[in-house]
């Protein structure tokens, strides 16, 4: 018996593992291998790649791409658009095959609207990453980045709003 939800138009491979309560909506597309928590929701026109870890109560917005090689934590939240990269120097000519860099995104953080993050990275617990920004470092727990390239702007509490904190210098 099938414990989640999955819209008609999405496609699931075999040898996945999907959470009771978790929903997916329109033409997604869950890869083989895939391990996706309970209590998850996936937008429409999601992918998630081979062996791509996912823990519980994740939001997933519509149109993005988990690649191979990205682990998400507990109860992250994903924005519209945002991309996650796997490969370091993409070459065409040279494929990677299988030769991803891992990127970690870890409990609570949150992912804005059509940022990118270059493959490699850490984001740290509850920190929270604007719309648009392009993440090429390792952000830390609880810290407020947005720009491009993301630069520190502050610190967010749990829930994600700004808090006072004196940043340190550099």
């Amino acid at each position: 018996m099938k414990l989640y939800f999955s819209h008609p138009s999405s496609f699931i491979d075999k040898n996945t593992r999907i959470g009771k309560g978790t929903k997916i909506w329109h033409f997604s597309h869950i890869s083989k291998d895939a391990v996706i928590g309970s209590n998850c929701i996936l937008g429409q026109n999601v992918f998630i790649g081979e062996k791509v870890k996912i823990g519980n109560n994740v939001k997933i917005q519509n149109n993005v791409s988990v690649f191979q090689g990205v682990e998400i934590e507990d109860d992250v939240f994903l924005g519209p658009s945002c991309v996650l990269t796997n490969v370091k120097n993409p070459r065409s000519e040279f494929p990677a095959n299988e030769k991803y860099t891992k990127t970690i995104i870890k409990k609570g953080s949150t992912i804005g609207a059509n940022a990118t993050i270059v493959c490699g990275i850490t984001i740290g617990t509850y920190a929270f990453v604007g719309a648009g920004s392009v993440v090429t470092e390792n952000i830390p727990p609880y810290v407020l980045v947005y720009g491009n390239p993301a630069r520190q702007h502050g610190w967010v509490n749990k829930m994600g709003k700004k808090i006072q904190k004196k940043l340190r210098e550099r």
